[in-house]
């Protein structure tokens, strides 16, 4: 049961939004003087004016405004919990889209799609898997699952684990080629481009002391497949910038080998886009969560 609190949230928003007195009496299905009484009495009760009278409409006061963006909040709030609470209650059922990137995703989410589609069996999945940027909204995707920032500032995101980015070569390169000491010693290097989307190839980035400096590399080889660079760096044909997903199992048996690891790069934080956090189907909210579980441990 709503507190008498929300409920007058409730009232003063649909006032605000309807301009009259008669058209919000209309939708509650009350009289107009019974709407004009329970305007004064919160208006009394707060000690301020809220809204302006005139013959055929209101407006709002400096002091109602701030009321009615307050009530939002709040109310969006208190929505928000009711979903959380009733929704944990619901089994995941209907089709759930999902987007992920071409190697990422064949490599760990289908087989992660396959453990949660047998722990749900009333559920329908479909896995596209694409590098090309995507509109979720109209595409129809629930969610989509993307290394890096956050493509479209109008979505919502949750991270789903931290990935750092590393410059590296094989030894062999390194030995014959030298190692670098600072970045602009980056120039003289091959390096390997993995060319992305409509990103410019080969501006690497790199911080020290919050100091960032950008060098433009240059390299015979590149591609927009990232096992294929990964494979030309194994053998031995140049530096590469790679995310610590992809380099950890290379730079722990010494495969690969840090360049410049005193300098940073921009993270390549693995998160899960989706288009609002409001009325989540639970479906999405449970492979979210599920995701968050089990990524760790792969």
């Amino acid at each position: 049961m709503k507190t008498d609190t929300a409920s007058e949230l409730m009232f003063f928003s649909l006032l605000a939004k309807n301009g009259s007195l008669s058209a919000t009496a209309r939708e509650m299905d009350i009289t107009p003087p019974a709407v004009t009484k329970r305007l004064a009495q919160l208006e009394q009760r707060l000690g301020v004016r809220l809204v302006n009278r005139t013959t055929r409409q209101l407006s709002l006061t400096r002091e109602g405004e701030t009321y009615l963006a307050h009530a939002a909040q709040i109310l969006a709030a208190i929505k928000d919990m009711e979903n959380a609470v009733t929704s944990s209650r619901a089994s995941p059922k209907g089709l759930l889209r999902i987007n992920a990137t071409l190697g990422f995703g064949r490599i760990v989410i289908a087989p992660l799609v396959s453990a949660f589609a047998r722990q749900y069996p009333d559920l329908e999945v479909q896995l596209q898997l694409t590098d090309r940027p995507i509109n979720l909204v109209e595409e129809a995707f629930d969610l989509g699952i993307r290394f890096g920032e956050l493509p479209d500032t109008r979505l919502n995101a949750r991270k789903l684990m931290s990935n750092r980015r590393f410059l590296c070569a094989s030894p062999g390169y390194l030995k014959k080629s030298g190692r670098p000491l600072v970045p602009t010693d980056l120039v003289r290097h091959a390096c390997i481009i993995h060319r992305q989307n409509d990103e410019a190839p080969g501006i690497w980035r790199v911080t020290r002391n919050k100091k960032t400096e950008t060098v433009k590399v240059n390299g015979t080889l590149s591609s927009n497949d990232g096992d294929v660079v990964l494979g030309w760096a194994l053998d031995g044909h140049g530096i590469l910038l790679r995310s610590e997903w992809d380099l950890a199992k290379y730079l722990e048996t010494g495969r690969l080998q840090p360049v410049l690891p005193d300098f940073k790069l921009a993270s390549a934080d693995l998160f899960a886009y989706f288009p609002t956090r409001q009325n989540m189907p639970a479906r999405v909210r449970t492979f979210i969560d599920f995701l968050v579980a089990e990524l760790p441990s792969r």
